[in-house]
């Protein structure tokens, strides 16, 4: 007998079960697989027989407790955890059976209390529309009659003013008429929808107590089916009691036009009948077209829109804005497009805009007389001025002499006002002269008694006969010893001026600045002239000046001295002056003092420049800044031109031989600032004519203002010095200038200057007078000291400040003032030098015109022996 007779033999529970199953695809195919499943394998014990394994589950049998019947190797305490095991697990299903009963007891409860909510609102929803309906036909019968009526006014007055008969003879039976047509719609809208409601209520009333009660989307069904079912009987919605367009105009009734519609038909026929309403005819401009024009300037001067211009322009394949150029022949399409004229201009044409109208002798009133004093070098030209004044002038002159062009205006005591231009005497000024005499009316020659007629006299007398002015001679300084105007006079015979007292048509005056005499004399014979010459001009036009002097102030930009000789410049003026434009944003006359408008003859400072101008410019004032912007931007481009034309050589054999005389010519090269334009030029002038065949002077770059880095760059790269005449060098440059080696003259008496310059060019200078700056104080506060005057209390900032030693007060980087100190005290004892760091009081001789924030300069000066390489 074998090993296995009497057991079951290990296998599975039962032979596999085959089946399909359908698979599902998400582009709609299907397939259907074939699938076997297997059951699980259970161990079941056999009599008898320890660790046979058959059919069942050990939890199932009754015997498995029993030690004799246990499978082999388990002991009585792992039997006893697999028994525990094996009864949790059953309590866990149960109660796990238990909870999902009571879930979904749960979930059947929500599906039923959610049913009857929206039962609820269904029945809500139902009573609103039915109620929504009942008043919108109320509404359509309220509006039907309201049009019947409307139209039935509408037709009247229509008959009553036409004089027609043309009232509709259903007119009056409109509101029957519309209330039987609303009668058919009511009772096809109204009744049909409250019976489906009311057989659903009837039908799904006791519904929700019974098992089948239906769920959200069947009820979702229903409703839709409900409102197919009212559409096909005739029912239009919530919609259908709204008047429209259509219905008003298909109805039985029709509808007529409103009475406000009436009246514009009426309006409009009756404006036809009169000629109003027509459209203007469009207007043909003559629009003056330059070589190059803005895209908005141009719409301005074709009174176009500027969209439409670009539009125009895009359309002919130019893509440009309204702030761009283009040029006179795409323009000159633009505006035949448009309709109008072109008419060609050229760049020259802008002048126009400044009027040059002649004025008519109606308009014409007195003005005052513009009279320029010149002379030789200290014959009190000034001093005389200053006497007329009766202000002190001279002592703020640097060296005695008058530096710029003073313009001021006095009135006498017979109350005539006059205008005084006050020139430079020295031969260096002879431009600046020659603009004084250009736009003066009277010409006052003063020549000292004690010094006769002298070279600068000479070339004042040119410049009075060039300008074709009368003349007045003043013979100045009567009350020294040893004066002689017999001589003068004398004198003058030589260049052909004849005075009365010779028998001669030319006034002259003996008069002394210093005590007063002989001036009410001069005073007269100037207004006697004036008289003579009948000096008239017209205050009511357009401004038109000459330029005395321009600057370039720090605290206010570019500031000019115009005097003004016809018409009246305000305040808000828009003006051109030579290659600048700019408005007038202030006006301050010789007093200091702001006004509103200067007449003619009246010199004032004007604010507001785009630039700083030249000396000698003409002022204009223009209409808007369009024009003046476009005359400058001219005069700059012709100026350009000129310069480039005149530099340039003709031919090829000049182009040579100015290369070979220039080789032989040692130049000296200088850069030159100044604290005003005319200075600058006059200096410029000055030194332009300082050499000789072997040497000359040449003036690289010349500016108005402090010295800066880019003017010690360009010294650095040219090797040549930088002239300061009356301005100081930034904190910023003089540090840069140090390191580089750059070589700074600091100068303000020009005659110095161009002495010194010749000397340097010829080679003869033999002892130099050289400035060491030994230290810098600010200002930190004034104190007023009776018996003393204005006391500073400085700050020693750099270097050390010796009573010994020269000062210099800088205002801005300009120099205001030179001279010595009065004294130098160190809290209350008087001390010789003062370091860097600590504070001290100084107090200027003979200046007092001292302010928190300005800077002293302290220097000393030695000669040191020079000898060329």
């Amino acid at each position: 007998m074998s090993d296995t007779d009497g057991k079951k033999p290990l296998g599975l529970g039962g032979a596999p079960r085959s089946g399909s199953v359908k698979q599902s695809f998400s582009h709609g195919r299907t397939h259907a697989v074939v699938v076997e499943t297997k059951r699980k394998r259970v161990v079941v014990p056999t009599p008898g027989k320890p660790g046979a394994a058959a059919g069942g589950t050990a939890s199932t049998s009754p015997n498995l407790g029993d030690p004799a019947k246990r499978p082999a190797g388990i002991s009585d305490a792992e039997m006893e955890r697999r028994l525990t095991a094996l009864r949790q697990a059953k309590a866990r299903e149960q109660e796990e059976a238990a909870k999902r009963a009571d879930d979904e007891r749960q979930r059947e409860e929500e599906r039923q209390r959610r049913r009857e909510e929206i039962e609820a609102k269904e029945r809500e929803d139902r009573a609103r529309e039915a109620a929504l309906r009942a008043k919108a036909e109320e509404e359509e019968r309220a509006k039907q009659a309201a049009i019947a009526e409307a139209a039935a006014r509408a037709e009247q007055r229509k008959a009553d003013i036409l004089g027609t008969q043309r009232r509709k003879p259903a007119a009056p039976e409109a509101p029957a008429a519309a209330a039987e047509a609303a009668a058919p719609a009511r009772a096809g809208r109204g009744a049909p929808a409250a019976a489906p409601a009311a057989g659903a209520d009837a039908e799904r009333g006791p519904a929700s107590s019974k098992p089948g009660l239906p769920t959200p989307r069947k009820v979702d069904r229903e409703r839709e089916e409900r409102d197919r079912n009212a559409k096909a009987k005739g029912d239009e919605g919530r919609r259908a009691g709204k008047l429209t367009l259509s219905s008003a105009l298909d109805g039985e009734g029709g509808r007529t036009r409103s009475l406000a519609a009436m009246k514009r038909k009426q309006e409009k026929a009756r404006n036809k009948a009169l000629g109003f309403g027509q459209k203007a005819e469009k207007q043909v401009r003559d629009v003056q077209l330059p070589e190059t024009i803005i895209v908005s300037e141009l719409a301005n001067r074709m009174a176009e829109r500027a969209a439409d211009v670009v539009k125009a322009l895009m359309k002919m394949g130019m893509m440009v804005t309204m702030n761009q150029a283009i040029d006179a022949d795409t323009a000159e399409l633009v505006i035949e497009e448009f309709g109008h004229k072109a008419v060609r201009v050229s760049d020259a044409d802008v002048e126009q805009a400044i009027e040059t109208v002649k004025d008519a002798e109606a308009d014409l009133v007195t003005r005052p007389p513009i009279v320029t004093i010149m002379g030789h070098v200290d014959h009190g030209k000034t001093s005389l001025l200053d006497a007329i004044r009766k202000a002190n002038v001279v002592s703020g002159e640097a060296g005695g002499i008058t530096q710029h062009i003073g313009a001021y205006q006095v009135k006498t005591e017979r109350g005539q006002v006059l205008t005084f231009l006050d020139t430079p005497g020295h031969a260096a000024f002879t431009s600046m002269r020659a603009r004084g005499a250009n736009v003066t009316d009277i010409v006052v020659l003063v020549v000292a008694a004690d010094d006769a007629v002298m070279p600068q006299t000479i070339e004042a007398i040119n410049h009075a006969k060039a300008a074709k002015v009368p003349l007045i001679v003043a013979i100045n300084k009567m009350d020294k010893h040893g004066a002689d105007a017999t001589k003068v006079r004398t004198d003058l015979l030589q260049h052909e001026i004849v005075v009365e007292a010779m028998s001669g048509d030319v006034q002259d005056v003996e008069v002394s600045a210093k005590t007063g005499m002989g001036l009410d004399n001069l005073l007269e014979a100037i207004g006697l002239q004036a008289e003579i010459l009948e000096l008239r001009a017209n205050p009511n036009r357009s401004a038109a000046g000459a330029v005395i002097e321009a600057k370039l102030d720090v605290g206010r930009g570019p500031v000019a001295t115009v005097l003004v000789q016809n018409g009246t410049l305000k305040k808000g003026d828009i003006f051109v002056v030579g290659e600048q434009w700019g408005k007038v944003r202030a006006l301050i006359n010789s007093q200091g003092e702001t006004v509103a408008e200067a007449g003619p003859s009246v010199p004032v400072e004007v604010l507001g420049l785009s630039g700083t101008p030249s000396a000698g410019d003409t002022l204009n004032v223009v209409e808007t800044e369009a024009q003046a912007r476009e005359i400058a931007d001219y005069r700059i481009k012709a100026a350009k031109d000129k310069r480039a034309a005149a530099g340039a050589a003709t031919t090829l054999e000049q182009l040579m031989a100015k290369a070979k005389a220039d080789l032989d010519v040692a130049e000296l090269p200088v850069l030159v600032k100044a604290d005003v334009q005319g200075s600058a030029e006059a200096i410029v002038q000055a030194l332009e004519k300082v050499g000789n065949e072997e040497v000359r002077v040449r003036v690289l770059h010349y500016g108005v203002g402090a010295i800066t880095d880019t003017d010690v760059g360009l010294a650095e790269a040219s090797k040549c010095p930088i002239i300061g005449f009356n301005v100081r060098a930034n904190a910023s440059a003089r540090n840069s200038a140090h390191q580089k080696g750059v070589d700074i003259r600091y100068y303000s008496i020009i005659y110095d200057l161009v002495d010194d310059i010749k000397k340097a060019a010829s080679g003869l200078l033999k002892a130099e007078v050289r400035e060491h700056f030994i230290g810098y104080a600010q200002i930190k506060e004034v104190f007023k000291i009776t018996g003393i005057g204005n006391v500073a209390g400085c700050l020693v900032t750099e270097g050390v400040a010796r009573r010994s030693a020269g000062v210099r007060l800088l205002r801005d980087n300009v120099v205001i003032h030179e001279g010595t100190l009065k004294t130098l005290k160190r809290f209350k004892d008087e001390v010789k030098e003062v370091i860097s760091g600590q504070e001290c009081g100084m107090a200027f001789e003979r200046y007092e015109d001292i302010r928190a924030g300005d800077v002293i300069e302290i220097f000393e000066r030695e000669e040191v022996q020079r000898t060329l390489d």
